[in-house]
């Protein structure tokens, strides 16, 4: 009878498909005339967050990249529940983003007091249908109605 390791096997990976779906590489937003400039974009409300978006300007654009920053204020309670809102939205935000985020736009995610609370699986689809919203009126196209 053989020992067993304490180690586990490592298993073989599959190889990487070529066909992956485009990622894009965010950068953080830092500036507050940036935070300002998303502010006056569009906005849309959800139960746990509210979504900032933006055209990144024409001196920060770089292809293939996208720019994100996020936002907690005092409503939301002391420094630990807006630091734990922020890492609950940076996380949504790593989730969803880099697959469907438009290049050169800018997003700002803003905590509600339904951010810590809300499960998490919750806070993507509140981010994800945003994120469909906002990029409808970004691109210029009504929402619903008639043709």
């Amino acid at each position: 009878m053989a020992a067993r390791s304490s180690r586990p096997e490592r298993l073989a990976l599959a190889p990487v498909s070529p066909r992956l779906p485009e990622r894009l590489n965010a950068d953080h937003l830092r500036n507050r005339a940036d935070f300002l400039r998303a502010q006056r974009g569009i906005r849309r409300v959800a139960s746990g967050l509210t979504l900032e978006v933006c055209p990144t300007p024409a001196t920060a654009a770089q292809p293939g990249r996208l720019r994100v920053g996020f936002t907690a204020s005092r409503k939301i309670g002391g420094a630990v529940e807006r630091n734990r809102a922020k890492r609950r939205l940076r996380a949504a935000a790593a989730a969803v983003l880099p697959l469907s985020g438009l290049e050169c736009t800018d997003y700002v995610l803003v905590a509600r007091p339904n951010t810590l609370s809300r499960p998490f699986d919750g806070l993507l689809e509140d981010l994800a249908a945003a994120l469909a919203a906002a990029h409808l009126k970004l691109n210029g196209t009504k929402t619903g109605g008639r043709p």
